[in-house]
């Protein structure tokens, strides 16, 4: 697997100072995607034990409140694997920081229901993933002010609440008024 670039100090991504990783591969292809480079699976460098252990590093700051993860598309079948190791290691080292995952998935359709990627990773990924931005960008539904995501068919979801639910809850910043 391949990443595309960390980002140590990221405040786009997430509320706070957030850790990010993109990583390379997918096959969404979104017209007016923000990061075309990212769809090869091949772009950018080896993601290997050495990289997770600089993000581990690199998270260990108290100003630092959590940890997004985006892409490409992290929950790609070539990439899921890696990534559920990588979030359960940081919800282990760091149960107090958040982790944040965008993806072009559906949450119910795709995710849920395990028609992409293997099973046991997505749940791995989803057990550890705080909030969840779901949904192909979409060009023509895009919005330059909307708040952590680009256009308006994506959803900004709780991943915990939404399971003990058994329904979509959206995620709400406890600073928001």
């Amino acid at each position: 697997m391949n990443y595309a670039n960390i980002k140590t100090h990221d405040i786009a991504n997430g509320p706070g100072v957030r850790v990010s990783l993109y990583v390379s591969g997918c096959t969404h292809h979104c017209k007016g995607c923000f990061n075309p480079e990212t769809w090869n699976h091949n772009y950018g460098d080896v993601f290997d034990d050495a990289v997770a252990d600089r993000i581990i590093t690199a998270l260990e700051p108290d100003h630092i409140r959590g940890f997004s993860l985006l892409g490409g598309e992290p929950f790609d079948p070539k990439n899921s694997p890696e990534m559920a190791k990588l979030l359960k290691r940081i919800r282990e080292t760091y149960p107090q920081k958040d982790i944040w995952c965008y993806t072009g998935y559906d949450y119910e359709l795709d995710l849920l229901t395990y028609k992409v990627g293997q099973m046991e990773a997505v749940c791995e990924m989803l057990d550890c993933i705080d909030v969840l931005v779901d949904g192909r960008f979409v060009e023509e539904l895009k919005v330059i002010d909307l708040r952590f995501r680009g256009s308006t068919n994506q959803r900004i979801i709780d991943v915990k609440k939404s399971l003990a639910a058994d329904e979509i809850v959206e995620w709400r910043d406890k600073y928001q008024i």
